[in-house]
């Protein structure tokens, strides 16, 4: 049996934990969707991330329209196998969710969320056309089927920490991956001593962790995860040169890499332990707005780095979530007004400015050109602005969520100093050769 094969058992079978979680929400919801209270409620399945903003959309919603939203809030990496495991076992809790963009296709082909392309082709408020090019087909499209709408647009961007380049004497952040590990290098070697580190790197073992910090440079080095035909180009210069630039950064990096996800990474940031740190555009709302933030007034942020002979920055479309309805959902028609409601340019301007913040990144064109974002902070939609030229994505169709950890698990023995960035990235190609064809 192939390596491909195993992982593709691993996934079919259903980890207890799981079943555990569909009978939790079925008693959460009351029954099934068609029981839970007519068309004035609707289960909405979303990531601990996002608890913050389905506590704004929930209380909005509910002022504006009389509908009840019950939010249920899982890990980041659980909401696919949450909502098919809901859809597959006959439990139906669900109505509306919003997982990991890159599990759509899976989604879509397990039967689990329903295509939506004929609604939003046919209705013209949804104005489709707002939303960022680079952002709204990856998120939606599958085979030239629409299956969800764009909800939180999370591209990674770099921050620094102003103070702790100026005395390590640093003027200017770095423009290629050189420099940032030049940088990095120099100021862990002055204070680390002090509990100071160059950077931090998201590599605990998650396609959204790892993946991410591997996808930024990628994007830097002007590679890609498929050709134009979709076939697999992981293994290509770039994507090694990419991979061995992050093998680089990991001696300078906070400790410990591989036990580092956003949470560990996030703290150590708003700690003033570290002089970069790639993550989601918000960050910039919590270095202001975080009651732990001791950076107030003392970052910085800038686009992606470069590498190689690449010399244009690129966004890097590293999470990403999108609003879909449940296949088996009574509510069809009810969710369909929500997560339009949900995917506005209003409401994701609202999401975007809110304090707390929400965890939310821009979506359209109008609420990341919106004078209250630019007004509050100009920065990040200064460098946001990349989606606008193009982004790196994901591959999104069938096998693609187990693609992403195909890869992973190859980066974590890159992480470990068990393989080379050539071993890993030519093992990932193989395997990506039998899943994405």
């Amino acid at each position: 049996m192939s390596a491909s094969s195993r992982r593709v058992l691993r996934r079919l079978a259903v980890p207890a934990t799981l079943a555990v979680t569909a009978l939790a929400l079925a008693s959460c919801a009351g029954g099934s969707a068609a029981a839970d209270g007519g068309d004035k409620e609707l289960t909405v399945l979303l990531i601990s991330s996002h608890e913050g903003a389905s506590k704004l959309l929930a209380e909005r919603y509910e002022a504006e329209t009389g509908v009840k939203i019950n939010p249920v809030i899982v890990p980041y990496d659980e909401i696919g196998n949450t909502l098919a495991l809901d859809q597959q076992s006959g439990a139906n809790t669900i109505d509306v969710a919003a997982p990991w963009y890159v599990s759509i296709g899976d989604l879509a082909d397990a039967g689990a969320i329903q295509d939506l392309s004929d609604w939003i082709d046919s209705d013209a408020d949804l104005k489709t056309d707002d939303f960022i090019p680079s952002i709204y087909d990856p998120y939606s499209l599958v085979d030239g089927r629409r299956y969800g709408l764009p909800f939180d647009g999370d591209t990674h961007v770099l921050f620094y920490n102003k103070e702790i380049l100026a005395r390590n004497g640093f003027t200017q952040p770095p423009a290629t991956w050189d420099e940032y590990i030049e940088q990095s290098r120099t100021i862990t070697a002055n204070e680390s001593a002090n509990g100071v580190y160059g950077n931090v790197i998201f590599g605990q073992k998650s396609p959204l962790i790892l993946g991410a910090s591997f996808a930024n440079r990628l994007a830097g080095f002007g590679g890609e995860f498929v050709d134009a035909d979709g076939k697999p180009v992981i293994n290509s210069p770039e994507a090694i040169a990419a991979a061995q630039s992050l093998a680089d950064a990991l001696p300078s990096a906070y400790p410990t890499p591989a036990e580092t996800a956003f949470g560990e990474g996030n703290s150590a940031w708003y700690a003033g332990h570290a002089a970069f740190i790639e993550n989601w555009t918000d960050l910039g709302v919590g270095s202001e707005t975080n009651p732990d933030s001791t950076v107030k007034g003392e970052w910085g942020v800038t686009l992606l780095p470069v590498g190689g002979d690449n010399t244009t920055s690129r966004a890097s479309l590293v999470a990403g979530f999108t609003w879909v309805v449940a296949a088996n959902t009574q509510k069809t028609d009810l969710a369909r007004d929500f997560i339009a409601w949900a995917s506005s340019s209003e409401v994701n301007e609202e999401l975007l400015v809110a304090d707390p913040q929400t965890g939310i990144d821009p979506n359209r064109i109008s609420s990341l050109e919106s004078e209250a974002y630019g007004t509050a902070y100009p920065d990040l939609q200064r460098v946001n602005r990349a989606t606008l030229d193009g982004a790196l994505a994901w591959p999104t169709g069938k096998n693609a969520t187990q693609a992403a950890e195909v890869l992973t698990d190859e980066l974590a023995k890159l992480v470990a100093g068990e393989v080379t960035a050539k071993e890993a990235l030519d093992a990932t190609q193989a395997e990506w050769e039998e899943l994405l064809g």
